[in-house]
C-alpha cells in the first residue's frame, strides 16, 4: 500500500489527523494529506429541536398567515396529516421584526438570534420522508429513517479522529429530562466501529458521565486493583476473538474514562467562567437547580444555555462533533416542541431558551476565534402546519421546514424558500434534503462524502446514502 492510497482511505483520515498533532505531515509539507480537499472547518455543533420546532413560528415569516388568519386553509390540494384534519388559517402567535442588516424576519421569541443573525445561513426549503417522529429524528441525525446506520457525529469522528486524548471525540447532551424518540439509536455507531458512539454527558446533574467515578465506598487501591484484574481478562478475551471490536472499544472507554475522570471534571465546571459569560449564556446566578415544575423561560434558558457553555469548553478541549438536544420524548406536560395542543405555551419558553443559547455560542466562538472553523448546524425533525390543530396547535408538516447554520466556511443568508403558507417549497424542484445538509457539513470539513465509504453487508455505505450534493451558494 503506497502512501497516496494510505492516506486516502478511511482509516487513513484518521491516521492523517494523528499525524498532523505530532507535526509529521507539516514538516514534510503535506498540510491535510488525508482529507479530500482542504477544510475550512474541524469540529461541528449540531443543535437539535426534538419533537419538530414551528418554522412559520421561528424564523420563516408569512405574511399571508396574518391576513387569512381565521379563515378557510385552501392550499389548492387534498391535504392528509398525521392526527387532525386542515384547520383554519393560523397566523403566528407572535410578531415578526428585522434583524440585521439583512433585515432578516425572525419571531420575538428567537429576538436573541437577531445579534449573531447576519452570520447565520436559513435554509427554509428543506423537506423530510415522514411526518412519524421516529423516522424523521433518525433521518436528520443518520441520513436513514431505519435503525442501524450510524449517526453524523460518528462519521465525523471515525473520519477525523480526535483531538484530544482524554475526552471523546462525539459527545452528546440530551435534554435533562429524558432522550428524545429512537433514544441513543441517534447518536450509535452502528456498524462503523465502537469507539465511534456518541458519549452522553448530562451537565448540571449530580453524575454529569455516568459510571465515571467508582462509588464512594469502594477504596482507590482496591479500584486500582480491579481495574488490574479487568484488564487481565479483557486481553485474555479479546485473543480469543481477534475479529470482534466491540471489546477492544469497551477497553478504549475504559481508558478513556480514566482520563476523562480529570479532563470531563474541569470541562464541565462552568463556575469558573466570568460572570460576563455566565449571564451571556442566560446561567442563573443560583445554579442549575431552577423551578421547573412548569415550563418556563428561566428553566429552559438556564438548561439550554448551559449545554451551550460546556459545548464551547468541549470543543475548545478538542472534542469534534457536539450533538445538543432540546426537548424529550413525548410526555405530558410537553417538554418538548410537538405542539399539537398549544404552540404559544410549548414554543414561546423553549425558543426563548434555546435562541439565547445558541446567540451566546456564535458570539463566544467569534470572540475565541473558533467560529471560523466550527460550524454550528440547527436542525429538527420536521416542520409544523400553516392551518390549526383545534384553536391553538399545529400538526406535523413533513413537506416543508427549516434547517440553519452558521460558521466554518458559512455565508450568511437566506437559500431556499418555502411557499407563501409555509406549506411547501416555492420551488419543489429545487427543495433541500437532509443529504444536502450532510454532504455540505462534510465538504467543510474537508470530506467528499461520496468517498467517505465503509463496506457493510456488500453495501458501499456512506452518510448521504446515494443521495445529496453540496449547497454551494452558502459557501464564503
Amino acid at each position: 500500500m503506497n502512501r497516496r492510497h494510505l492516506l486516502s482511505s478511511l482509516p487513513g483520515l484518521a491516521l492523517a489527523d494523528l499525524l498532523l498533532r505530532d507535526g509529521a505531515l507539516a514538516a514534510s509539507g503535506v498540510l491535510n494529506a488525508g482529507l479530500h480537499h482542504p477544510p475550512r472547518a474541524k469540529r461541528v455543533v449540531q443543535l437539535f429541536m426534538a419533537g419538530a420546532a414551528s418554522h412559520l413560528d421561528l424564523r420563516d415569516h408569512k405574511p399571508l398567515l396574518k391576513q387569512k388568519d381565521g379563515q378557510p386553509w385552501d392550499p389548492g390540494e387534498k391535504v392528509e396529516l398525521f392526527q387532525s384534519t386542515p384547520g383554519a388559517c393560523f397566523a403566528s402567535p407572535w410578531s415578526f421584526r428585522a434583524h440585521g442588516e439583512s433585515g432578516k424576519m425572525l419571531s420575538d421569541i428567537v429576538a436573541p438570534l437577531g445579534d449573531v443573525v447576519d452570520d447565520i445561513a436559513f435554509v427554509h426549503n428543506v423537506v423530510g420522508k415522514t411526518g412519524v417522529h421516529s423516522q424523521g429524528t433518525l433521518l436528520q441525525t443518520t441520513g436513514f429513517q431505519l435503525p442501524g446506520f450510524p449517526s453524523a457525529g460518528s462519521w465525523v469522528s471515525h473520519a477525523l479522529g480526535s483531538e484530544s486524548d482524554n475526552l471523546p471525540s462525539f459527545v452528546v447532551l440530551p435534554d435533562h429530562r429524558g432522550l428524545a424518540s429512537n433514544g441513543a439509536k441517534n447518536w450509535a455507531s452502528a456498524f462503523l466501529p465502537a469507539q465511534h458512539q456518541g458519549t452522553v454527558i448530562r451537565p448540571g446533574s449530580e453524575a454529569p458521565v455516568a459510571d465515571l467515578l467508582p462509588p464512594a465506598s469502594v477504596a482507590p487501591a482496591a479500584d486500582r486493583a480491579g481495574l488490574d484484574v479487568l484488564a487481565r481478562l479483557n486481553a485474555a478475551h479479546a485473543r480469543e476473538r481477534t475479529g470482534d471490536d466491540r471489546l477492544q472499544a469497551r477497553v478504549r472507554s475504559y481508558q478513556l474514562a480514566a482520563a476523562m475522570q480529570l479532563s470531563a471534571t474541569d470541562a464541565l465546571d462552568v463556575d469558573g467562567e466570568p460572570r460576563h459569560i455566565r449571564e451571556m449564556y442566560g446561567l442563573a446566578s443560583e445554579g442549575p437547580g431552577v423551578e421547573d415544575t412548569t415550563i418556563n423561560v428561566k428553566a429552559e434558558t438556564e438548561f439550554f444555555g448551559r449545554k451551550c457553555l460546556v459545548a464551547r469548553r468541549l470543543l475548545e478541549r478538542g472534542v469534534r462533533f457536539v450533538q445538543i438536544w432540546s426537548g424529550n420524548d413525548n410526555g405530558f406536560p410537553r417538554r418538548n416542541w410537538d405542539s399539537h395542543e398549544d404552540v404559544k405555551r410549548d414554543h414561546e419558553p423553549l425558543a426563548l431558551g434555546m435562541a439565547r443559547g445558541a446567540a451566546a455560542l456564535i458570539k463566544d466562538l467569534r470572540q475565541r476565534g473558533m467560529l471560523d472553523d466550527t460550524i454550528l448546524l440547527w436542525t429538527t425533525e420536521f416542520g409544523r402546519m400553516p392551518c390549526s390543530q383545534g384553536s391553538r396547535g399545529r400538526d406535523h408538516n413533513p413537506f416543508v421546514f427549516t434547517n440553519w447554520l452558521c460558521g466554518g466556511g458559512v455565508k450568511g443568508g437566506t437559500y431556499g424558500e418555502s411557499d407563501a403558507w409555509g406549506f411547501r417549497p416555492a420551488d419543489p424542484g429545487r427543495a433541500t434534503t437532509v443529504y444536502d445538509i450532510h454532504a455540505t457539513v462534510m465538504h467543510l470539513l474537508g470530506i467528499d462524502h461520496e468517498r467517505l465509504t465503509v463496506r457493510h453487508n456488500s453495501i458501499d455505505r456512506r452518510l448521504t446514502d446515494v443521495h445529496g450534493h453540496v449547497l454551494t451558494d452558502l459557501l464564503a
